[in-house]
């Protein structure tokens, strides 16, 4: 399926920061609409030869991954944000675009954080952590959808996702972007918004359309269920 669209001739290099399921999916499809995609993990390039074989992207560190790259992804376990190296970002294009698709899974993975039970968005916490605003998008978007999903843009069965940040040219990067890899987008507001697309929220999982986004984000309750407290 070939979607390139706005990006036309405007190939980037991304650098992507965590080879799970969503950042090796993400790797596909960004590397499938041209791309210059290099992908870093905790455990070093060589346990990426086979999603680089796979794929045509560069297995690299996080500092190769990060140098001079338009477009960032941070897909790592919330937990794991603080163990990036410092000053990662440094390196990147001066006007580099961060997307964050974590989310914050305390009692199955990440633990207690305790600035984040006291009320501040899982999306902000990471951006005080690297030092840098995020694009928060992916976080409630099943892997698999990710490459089963996509759809030209128009066609009426094309998936939404929303992406909340306080950077108005990165959420047009971002919006650009998944129209290339076949998503529309639903602007969710600034970062201070982004509570209504953290885990179980009506919109988390969701796989529909722009209007059942916008309906799902605004049933959102900023109360976090226990499922999701420490």
């Amino acid at each position: 399926m070939h979607m390139h669209g706005s990006l036309e001739g405007h190939d980037m290099k991304i650098g992507i920061i965590g080879a799970g399921n969503i950042g090796g999916n993400l790797t596909r499809r960004f590397t499938a609409v041209g791309h210059d995609v290099h992908v870093a993990n905790s455990r070093g390039p060589h346990t990426l030869t086979e999603l680089a074989e796979e794929t045509g992207a560069t297995p690299a560190t996080i500092e190769d991954a990060v140098r001079d790259a338009q477009v960032v992804v941070v897909t790592v376990p919330l937990k794991a944000v603080p163990n990036l190296p410092e000053g990662f970002l440094d390196a990147a294009a001066p006007d580099v675009t961060v997307l964050d698709t974590g989310n914050y899974y305390p009692q199955q993975r990440d633990g207690k954080i305790a600035e984040i039970e006291d009320g501040l968005t899982e999306s902000r916490w990471t951006e005080r952590q690297i030092g840098h605003e995020v694009v928060k998008v992916f976080n409630g978007t099943y892997a698999q959808d990710i490459l089963d999903k996509p759809r030209p843009s128009g066609d009426p069965a094309r998936v939404a996702l929303p992406i909340a940040s306080d950077d108005t040219a990165a959420k047009q990067v971002v919006t650009a972007l998944l129209d290339e890899i076949g998503f529309d987008t639903v602007d969710a507001g600034g970062q201070d918004e982004s509570w209504r697309q953290q885990p179980g929220t009506p919109v988390y999982g969701l796989a529909s359309d722009a209007i059942a986004v916008r309906k799902a984000l605004e049933a959102a309750s900023p109360e976090r269920t226990a499922e999701w407290r420490a």
